[in-house]
Formats: C-alpha cells, structure tokens, sequence
C-alpha cells in the first residue's frame, strides 16, 4: 500500500543524507546558523526548568525534542512574516527575534511579559488550543489585501486539531487562498492524550484533504527538512497558492508542563534511553562532524556567548519587583462587574497586591 504522505527528511537520526536532491543546501554557514540557534534554545529551556524548580518563576513549559521543528520553520520566515505561537513555542518565537528579557518576564507573571514583540510580528502565546488559528489566516489574509508580500505562520500541537478553531481556520484560508502555513508539532500526547485515542486517521496531514490545500509530512527531529518544507510553503503561499498544512513528527523529551508527571502516562524511562539516539541537535551534530563542519573552538564560543545572554536577561528580570496579581482583573471587561470587582476585593484582603 502506497503511504500518501511519506515523511519528508534529508539527514537520518545519525547523520546521513537521505536525499540527494536538497545536497548542495546543506552548507557549512546552514548547518552553523541552525545549529547556533537549536543550542541556543535548548540552553534557554533548560534554564527555565531549573528557574522553575528554584522557585524563582512559576509553571513553565519545556519544549526539549522539538529544538528542529521550532528552528528550523522560524529561520525559514523573512522578517515581516507574523508569528503566531503557543505557550510551548517560545524557542521558536526567540529565534524568529522575539525579545530574551520579556520571555522570562511571561514565565515571572508580569504583564510586561505578554506584549507583543519589540522587533517582530509575534503574537503572544496563545494558551487556548487552537483559538489562534483563525486569527492567522486573518492576518494573512490582510497582508493581501494590503498587496504585500508577507505571510504567517501558525504553531500549534496535536491536541488542536480536534477543536473548532482548527478547522474553521483552514477552512477560511483555503476558501481566500490565504497566505498562511499551519504549522502541526506532533509530539504524540495532548498532554496526557495519546494522539492515536484522540483521532482515528493515520496522520494529521491527510485532513488538508478535506479544504483542498497542500499537506506536507515531515520528520520534525531533522531541522534541515523542517526548514525547507516551510521555506517550500511560504513559497508557494507567496505565489498565491494559498495555506499549507504541515506535520511535524517529533518528541516532546519531558513534561507537558513543570506541573506534571509524563511517567503518570507514558514510558519516560523509554524516553530517555532514546534521547541520545533521536535528539535533533545530536544529529545536526553528526552531520556537521562527518562532512568536516564541525568546529569544536567554534562550539565553546557559542556557548559562552549564549549562557551569558540568557544570565544577564535572567538578572535584568530578577531586579523588577516583584509582579502586582490584582492586575488580573484590570482588563477583564470595559467596566468591572460586581462578581470581579468582589474577587479583587478578596484577593487584597488576604494581601494579593504586593
């Protein structure tokens, strides 16, 4: 039986090329440059466990396994694309150029942390499933009518595509021929979900079918393939070929969030006995090491410049103090009801405003 959307890759989980015809893109400044920003986001995201666990930023949630899905769709945007990410993608929105030091602001509860990009069209997290989705084609569909060339992009997991949300926005994109790649991280679970009790077809792809766009299948783990399935996308979304659905298979390593416990529903120590054999910088790794690429001088440097960008973001956001939680309710509605009005009333009451 023929497999109708076979995995798109370009180098094996140990290094290898698997399809000569994207060879001459896989140059040493590519490799560096990927390579670069996947270190830099998986030192961020250790980091922000472990500011997690000492207590010094609430919940937060670790994306580790999905540094080449994240990368390698973000660096494939030109720069007045807009970016439309999850609570999970903030290795995507840092390497896209959102700013280091309101990212952790988000993750301390301040509100500083929810405004959008100083630099770039990032759109704030969205941490309802799925809701962002016709919010993209929107936005696409605007650039349009504006007659411009850029288009969007639109994260989001397994889990959203069994809302409303996911299919009214490729619905309406297909229909205006929206400029816009919806960019599917199939990680497995939806939460605690495994993907195969939430939905009874073979892959996330194959639903395109039904709005009458383009679906690519592409192994999330190998960021060479990631960014030139997206880099592909936009192109033709530019070309006014309209929306493509793309799925990225990949893993997420830990938890859902640092709330939870993945052992609770998973085999985690699975998981972790694998992880050296599939984790996507390991494997850019020997790319880059068996085609002569690999600079381990090189290597050193980037480290130590990315740990002292993240240390001193982390100390800028320490110095603010601490963050005011009776702003929850300022901008709830227009005029406050009584019902809100009277939660703040408690919460100052048990000392909430600090």
């Amino acid at each position: 039986m023929k497999v109708r959307y076979p995995l798109f890759q370009i180098i094996d989980k140990d290094g290898n090329l698997t399809n000569q015809k994207y060879e001459d893109k896989l140059t040493g400044d590519k490799a560096k440059l990927l390579y670069y920003h996947m270190t830099r986001i998986r030192t961020y995201d250790q980091k922000g466990v472990a500011l997690q666990r000492q207590g010094r930023i609430g919940t937060y949630v670790p994306f580790a396994g999905q540094e080449a899905s994240q990368v390698g769709s973000a660096l494939a945007l030109a720069d007045d694309d807009w970016m439309f990410p999850t609570y999970r993608d903030h290795g995507a929105s840092l390497t896209f150029g959102a700013d280091l030091d309101r990212m952790l602001l988000h993750w301390n509860g301040r509100m500083e942390g929810c405004l959008p990009s100083r630099k770039k069209n990032i759109l704030p997290a969205s941490i309802p499933i799925a809701t962002h989705l016709p919010h993209a084609a929107g936005a696409a569909m605007a650039e349009t009518y504006k007659g411009t060339n850029n288009a969007a992009i639109a994260y989001f997991g397994d889990g959203a595509t069994s809302e409303g949300d996911f299919h009214e926005g490729l619905n309406i994109a297909s229909v205006f021929k929206a400029p816009v790649v919806f960019f599917n991280q199939n990680n497995g679970f939806a939460i605690s979900l495994p993907v195969e009790r939430q939905m009874n077809s073979e892959t996330i792809v194959q639903k395109s079918e039904a709005y009458g766009i383009q679906g690519v299948r592409v192994d999330g783990m190998d960021v060479f393939a990631v960014h030139i399935a997206v880099q592909e996308a936009l192109e033709r979304a530019r070309n006014g070929e309209g929306p493509t659905l793309i799925e990225a298979v990949t893993i997420r390593f830990g938890a859902h969030t640092t709330a939870d416990d993945p052992s609770k529903y998973r085999d985690q120590e699975k998981i972790n006995r694998m992880r050296d054999e599939v984790d996507p910088i390991l494997r850019l790794e020997r790319f880059m090491t068996m085609n002569g690429m690999w600079d381990e001088e090189w290597v050193k440097q980037i480290n130590a410049v990315i740990k002292d960008e993240i240390n001193t973001a982390i100390e800028a956001m320490e110095s603010y103090k601490k963050p005011d939680v009776a702003i929850m309710f300022d901008h709830v509605f227009e005029k406050p009801t009584w019902t809100i009005e009277q939660q703040r009333q408690n919460l100052l009451r048990v000392g909430g405003r600090k």
